[in-house]
Order: structure tokens, then sequence, then C-alpha cells
């Protein structure tokens, strides 16, 4: 069956050949009614139909084409000079031979007729042509506009939530609580725990309407969050970091490496007998890898990955990279790229 699509691309290519033959038309002859149809008209009417089709579906497949190529990349002057060049090469030898064939197999073929005839197709041409990339343009102009608005949406939701998570009262209880054990204990390390939690919130509060921060300033806070698990499930956590690089010199996204650790947390199962191993890896100047062995908890409700989501969508904000999530040997690993310093500027020059 012939899509809706298709139909309204046949009816739109009907209408404006109809306005633009009669408009034609009508400056050519004067004394006769446009509306009047012999075999001169009829060839005229059928060869500017098949003309517009070629010239708009050229286009629009040499559109497909380059965007495909260069994914990610929007249209601009270079490429759009580019698609209307290769158009017009290929539809001045279809148009020079339809009107060829018109002329020069009639009884009294005129050079002037074919001149006249050709020009004018390739100046119809050429302005369909032009048209249909600068409404190609608007419209991919919007889709990113309306994308980068869903994506600041969701940027700020996420920022939201993973506040929220870190600052709820269920987080609160549970470090008060183990506060309240080592006061009894060790009052000495009671008071790095006191010193590890100010820590904590106060990373969280300074950095709540930042976007991205150093990996310097993750990997500190990252690191109060491990002694404060570590106090918490004493023997049963072994959480390691290697990093080979310098951490001031790239970005991610706020809360993200504590998210990733946590999520580790939250759908393993560990003990002082079977010990979760959780390791955060540079990888080269590209990336971090996240690593946990896979213990799986028993859950009354299916996981909704809603922690990986997130940080796709925040990560989706700034570069095209993508998170790479991999079950394998019966570990669970998670890549994120690590983003220069300046990727802000680079962002804002982009979208404008």
């Amino acid at each position: 069956m012939i899509s809706k699509a298709t139909i309204k691309k046949i009816v739109f290519c009907f209408l404006i050949t109809n306005v633009v033959y009669f408009l034609v038309k009508s400056t050519i002859h004067e004394t006769e009614s446009i509306f009047e149809f012999d075999g001169e008209s009829t060839f005229y009417y059928i060869t500017a139909f098949f003309l517009f089709i070629t010239a708009l579906e050229t286009n629009n497949w040499l559109i497909k084409k380059e965007t495909k190529s260069n994914p990610g990349k929007s249209l601009d002057l270079n490429n759009g000079l580019k698609i209307i060049a290769i158009n017009m090469a290929i539809l001045i030898p279809i148009t020079a031979f339809t009107y060829y064939l018109g002329i020069f197999l009639d009884e009294e073929p005129s050079w002037l007729s074919f001149r006249v005839d050709f020009l004018r197709a390739m100046l119809l041409g050429f302005a369909v042509i032009v048209f249909n990339l600068f409404y190609y343009s608007l419209q991919q102009k919007k889709e990113m506009d309306n994308a980068m608005d869903r994506l600041k949406k969701e940027v700020m939701t996420s920022k939201y939530k993973s506040l929220k998570n870190q600052i709820s009262p269920h987080f609160l209880f549970n470090s008060l609580n183990t506060l309240t054990s080592l006061m009894y204990e060790d009052r000495d390390l009671a008071s790095d725990f006191v010193s590890r939690l100010a820590t904590c919130y106060r990373y969280i509060l300074d950095n709540r309407e930042e976007d991205l921060v150093s990996l310097e300033k993750e990997l500190n806070f990252l690191d109060s969050f491990i002694f404060m698990m570590n106090i918490r499930h004493e023997g049963a956590l072994s959480i390691t970091t290697h990093i080979s690089i310098d951490p001031k010199e790239y970005l991610i996204p706020t809360l993200s490496l504590q998210m990733l650790v946590e999520n580790a947390l939250k759908h393993n199962y560990y003990s002082k007998e079977k010990p979760l191993e959780i390791s955060v890896i540079s990888i080269e100047e590209k990336s971090i890898t996240i690593q946990n062995n896979l213990r799986i908890r028993e859950q009354k409700e299916e996981s909704t990955k809603l922690g990986l989501k997130n940080i796709r969508n925040r990560y989706s904000f700034y570069t095209n990279q993508e998170i790479n999530v991999e079950t394998k040997n019966e570990h669970f690993k998670v890549t994120i790229p690590l983003l220069p310093k300046n990727i802000k500027e680079v962002s804002i020059i982009k979208v404008s």
C-alpha cells in the first residue's frame, strides 16, 4: 500500500506543478485560454510534473545521504552548496534530454524553443532545490531547538534527583545510626566520619547547580563516600580507585561516579564472607570504568535502570559518545567518557 507520506508528497507536487504551469502559460499564451490543452500543452504539463518530482526526490536523497555520512552535523553553507551542485548536475542532463526528445522529434524543431524551455526548467528546478533545502534547514533547526529544550529539562531533572537521593532521610538516618555506634566504640573514627559526612553534604550543596564538575572534585567526594560506606559495611566491601591521568584536566557529570558505585551496592548482595569488589579505573585519557563482581540481590521489583538512564541523558547534552554497559565473566562494568575541561565552551559554540 502507498503510505500517507507518499500520497501527501504526490498531492503537493501536483498542486505546485499546476500553480507554476498555469502561471507560466498565462504569461506566454495571452490570447489562448490557460485551461485549454492540446498536444504541446499536455507535453509541457507532464514534463513539468516529472521534472518537479525528479528535482524534489533527488534533493531529498542527497540531503539524507549527506546527513547520514555526517551524523549529528547540521546542514551549513558548504554542504548546502555541495548538494545544490550535485542536484543540478543530475537535473541538467535529464532536463536537456527530456526537452530534446519533445522538441527535436517534432516536425519543426527549434533551437530557440529548446533553449527557452531548458533555461526556464533549470530556473524552476533551481528554485525548487533551494526552497527544499531552506525548508529542511528550518525543520532541522526546529528539531534541534526542541531537542536542546528536552535535554536541558532532563539535565535539571537529573540534577534534582541526584541531590534528592543524596540528602534523603534514609541516607541521613543510616549515616547518623552508624555515627551513634562509632561514638561508643571509637571516638576518633567517629570524628573522621562526621568530617567525611560534612564533606559529602558540602560537595552536594556547593555543586547542586553545576551540570559538570572536575574529575578531581568528584574523586575527592567519592573518597569520602567510600570511607563512609566502608565504615557502615565493615569488611563486606572493597572499593578501590586507580586513576592514572590528571583529574584536573577532565570533567564528568556531577555525582555520576557516586551514583554508579551506589547502584552496585543497591543491586548486589555482599557480606564479610562474600565481599563486593568495586573498582574505579581510568582507561588512558578517554574514559573511566566502574566495575564490580556480580552477586545479584533478589528484589521484589524489577530494576528500572533509572540511574543509568539518568547518566546517559546528562551525557547526551554534551557529547555523542556512548556509555558502554557490559556484563561479562560474572562482572558488571559501566564505562563513561571523560569530557575535556572546555566542553561547555565547545557546546555553546556548536549550538549557536
